[in-house]
């Protein structure tokens, strides 16, 4: 399947992209038409494939996801560029081009730390995120002019995140910036849902001489044939009632 005939201007800007994942979709699809999840996953190696084609979303390259009939007899999803009349080369360019003087400006004002574990990692292992994915605030996404709508996770936080968010019915179908603004994953500080369900999150890493602490918590969990949280949840009930 061949994609409809794209204006040369935008075929240029597309290759403009050097990041590796995303420009990797953008051949492909420039050579195809379109990507399967399947090729994406088979040819190319990566097991999340969303996460992909976000990739190229997040350079200002719209994006459609459609159905194709894979190698299985399965439906699968497949990318092929959307109108290129959306694209937005000159306001977004993409997660791996924020610049050094955004994630300084971050550090000054939050500190090295993930926004998420608030604990503090070293520089090199903090990624810049938007609060609220560019998904869904779309063409009022805000620039590295306003760093507040900015936040630094660890690698695992911006995973976890990441699959979070995109299983959320607002990130598939409700696109409203008022629901992401209210949720954990944008504003862990101050919240009053996670991915739209009415819960509670406390995300703890363990470092240094906490590692101690956890091995012990564990091996107490095991002795008593409980399962970690729940185990965690009644000391704190317990130290809440005294």
């Amino acid at each position: 399947m061949k994609e409809k005939r794209l204006p040369k201007k935008f075929i240029e800007k597309c290759k403009n992209v050097i990041a590796k994942r995303p420009r990797t979709v953008i051949d492909h699809i420039l050579k195809h038409g379109h990507i399967t999840t399947q090729e994406l996953k088979d040819n190319y190696g990566y097991n999340h494939p969303p996460r992909a084609a976000r990739d190229v979303r997040e350079q200002g390259i719209p994006l459609e996801t459609f159905r194709v009939i894979g190698s299985d007899g399965r439906n699968i999803a497949a990318y092929r560029f959307g109108d290129p009349r959306k694209a937005r080369f000159s306001r977004l360019r993409g997660r791996t081009a924020f610049s050094k003087e955004l994630k300084a400006t971050l550090i000054q004002k939050d500190g090295c730390r993930c926004a998420i574990y608030l604990e503090e990692f070293p520089e090199r292992q903090l990624q810049i995120d938007h609060r609220i994915p560019f998904e869904v605030v779309g063409d009022d996404l805000d620039t590295e002019e306003k760093p507040k709508e900015f936040m630094l996770l660890s690698d695992s936080a911006n995973r976890a995140k990441s699959w979070s968010c995109e299983h959320c019915v607002n990130w598939l179908e409700l696109k409203k910036k008022g629901i992401c603004r209210k949720c954990y994953w944008a504003y862990p500080e101050k919240y009053e849902h996670v991915a739209m369900l009415p819960v509670r999150r406390l995300d703890i890493m363990w470092s240094g001489e906490d590692v101690k602490v956890y091995d012990e918590l564990k091996r107490q969990t095991e002795a008593l044939q409980e399962n970690m949280p729940s185990y965690v949840k009644e000391i704190i009930r317990k130290q809440i009632k005294e």
